[in-house]
């Protein structure tokens, strides 16, 4: 299926690796031209040499701080600088500390409200001026399948990215006059240095292997393994495009079938 992506300018934020990286080499590989960001400068300048050397298309890579209002700004600027304009935005940021409830402090909750709840906000406002100027564009946001079922230990992600996922449903009802579509896509266990964290905090918790560890989830995942990133970069690439033209205000799970929930 060609999905139409050739020349257009798309903005993957939080992509030197992981699954921002994943959605980022899909849309290369489909001729969209880049824009990178990520907290790192050599990461980031790293990964930007390696989708134009497999890819040849444009890639411009940003220092980016999901968290600061002005970092947001700059990545932007540069980007309308560079290329004229956005066709496409993906919102994604690193996950805040695991922990319960009692753990975390006033400091902790609004350091992962402006990480990962209004983050979204500030790159989905940066962008819609563009979009709108060039007849509509797509915007897609990188939560959890947490938003549907809760995790015990990540109790701080669970709430801001099910803030992302209400922004996302009322934005597409707002936004879908100016033809800018919104959708919200939901990783699983996806195999990112995220999860192997993740793997290596509940082997310390349980003591028990990493491995073990694993091998437990793997079997509570009807496909029996975890997902890799460049399945999840291709939906990403998918709803992006226009060949979901008609898929906004949804969330999709990328989770191997996990999820038990109907809605």
């Amino acid at each position: 299926m060609d999905l139409r992506l050739k020349g257009k300018v798309a903005m993957v934020a939080a992509s030197s690796k992981g699954l921002g990286y994943g959605i980022a080499q899909a849309l290369a590989q489909e001729g969209a031209s880049l824009s990178i960001g990520s907290r790192n400068e050599k990461n980031i300048e790293a990964t930007a040499d390696k989708l134009r050397n497999e890819t040849g298309v444009p890639v411009l890579a940003t220092v980016l701080d999901s968290s600061n209002p002005e970092s947001i700004q700059q990545w932007t600027a540069v980007t309308l600088k560079e290329f004229g304009g956005v066709d496409k935005l993906v919102v994604n940021a690193g996950g805040p500390p695991a922990g319960k409830f009692e753990d975390f402090s006033d400091e902790d909750w609004q350091a992962a409200f402006e990480l990962n709840l209004f983050s979204a906000v500030r790159m989905i406002r940066a962008a819609i001026p563009s979009m709108r100027e060039r007849g509509g564009g797509s915007i897609l946001t990188v939560t959890s399948m947490s938003v549907k079922e809760p995790i015990d230990v990540l109790i701080l992600s669970n709430v801001m990215r099910s803030g992302v996922t209400s922004l996302v449903k009322s934005l597409a009802t707002q936004l879908a006059p100016d033809n800018i579509r919104l959708n919200n896509l939901m990783p699983g266990r996806i195999n990112t240095d995220r999860i192997r964290s993740l793997d290596g905090l509940n082997s310390e918790k349980q003591g028990v292997s990493v491995a073990q560890i694993q091998a437990a989830s793997q079997a509570q995942i009807p496909l029996g393994r975890y997902g890799t990133i460049e399945e999840f970069g291709r939906c990403g690439a998918f709803l992006l495009s226009d060949a979901a033209s008609y898929i906004t205000g949804s969330s999709i799970a990328v989770d191997g079938g996990v999820l038990k929930t109907v809605w």
